[in-house]
């Protein structure tokens, strides 16, 4: 795990990520720049794993600069350099600093996980209503922008309705943002459907310009009054990842069960299971994975690297 970059100053370190200003030779702050680190850790069910899944960082930050390719004409990306310290190499990249929007931007292009709990309580999802007699597994009639919170490390982002959006970033900014959402589905599921998978639903970020955002009381953002019709939206983070997704079989797709998955919901149904002994409404942490689910689970995201992209994936190290 990284921690200590020569040249660089740990501003942050998440979930799964990691992120540094780098550093003038005189030692201030590069104020344009931010280095994104992605490490083999991988969370579930709000909890970070003791157990890393090798490889993990490479792949989602390789996958992710191939998407960013894929959807240029839909949305700028933040990278701006893959040229990072060597010891980072191949998991990480220099991005723009942005301001980041506070929601989780969530689109469903199958009906599954916490759609289909909520579905199943109220013929919904995220107060958008939907067809009876779906089950798990089922195409929607077409993409869903179900938004959630962003939670800090620890505690669980909560869906929120398409109004809330509108409440925290104005209603204009929310209807470019759902709609960018919802065409980054379709694009990915558009080119990964000829590839064999079909993408049941994604997490995307978005970020503005910070000379774009005023700031109102206490120095936060005051998102609405951004010129919502003017400003550049930049995709940041990551886009169309194993960790961002959920990646299906193509030709094992049958609703009314579980999906044969690239992601890491691998690790997931072991957790869930009785043969990792852990239950997860109490109050300790998960166990560590078996070598055999770490193998797998690696395994999987190797394969939709390459089954996404043609290209055989390379280790870095």
């Amino acid at each position: 795990m990284t921690r200590s970059l020569e040249g660089h100053e740990l501003l942050y370190s998440g979930k799964v990520r990691e992120l540094y200003a780098p550093l003038h030779a005189d030692g201030t702050v590069d104020e344009s720049r931010l280095l994104l680190v992605a490490s083999d850790r991988v969370s579930a069910y709000d909890h970070v794993l003791d157990t890393p899944i090798p490889d993990k960082g490479a792949v989602l930050t390789q996958l992710s600069l191939w998407w960013f390719d894929q959807l240029a004409d839909l949305a700028p990306h933040h990278v701006v350099s893959t040229e990072v310290p060597d010891e980072v190499a191949g998991r990480a990249v220099y991005v723009r600093r942005l301001t980041m929007l506070p929601v989780e931007c969530v689109a469903r292009a199958y009906l599954t996980g916490g759609g289909l709990a909520e579905y199943a309580a109220t013929g919904t999802v995220s107060g958008v209503e939907l067809p009876p007699g779906l089950v798990d597994g089922s195409r929607l009639p077409e993409p869903v922008f179900t938004p959630s919170t962003k939670a800090p490390v620890g505690e669980h982002d909560e869906p929120i309705s398409v109004e809330r959006v509108a409440a925290l970033v104005g209603p204009r900014l929310a209807a470019r943002v759902r709609d960018l959402t919802v065409d980054i589905l379709d694009r990915g599921n558009a080119i990964a459907a000829d590839r064999g998978i079909l993408i049941a639903d994604t997490k995307v970020e978005f970020g503005v310009d910070p000379a774009d955002v005023p700031q109102g009381a206490g120095g936060a953002p005051a998102w609405d009054e951004v010129d919502a019709d003017a400003v550049q939206v930049v995709l940041a983070d990551e886009v169309l990842t194993p960790d961002s997704s959920r990646f299906w079989r193509a030709d094992d797709w049958t609703p009314g069960r579980t999906q044969t998955s690239y992601d890491k919901q691998v690790l997931r149904d072991w957790l869930t299971s009785p043969a990792s002994g852990w239950d997860r409404g109490g109050d300790t942490a998960p166990p560590a994975l078996p070598e055999s689910v770490v193998e797998l689970t690696r395994a999987r995201y190797v394969e939709a690297y390459e089954a996404l992209t043609g290209h055989p994936f390379t280790p870095t190290r």
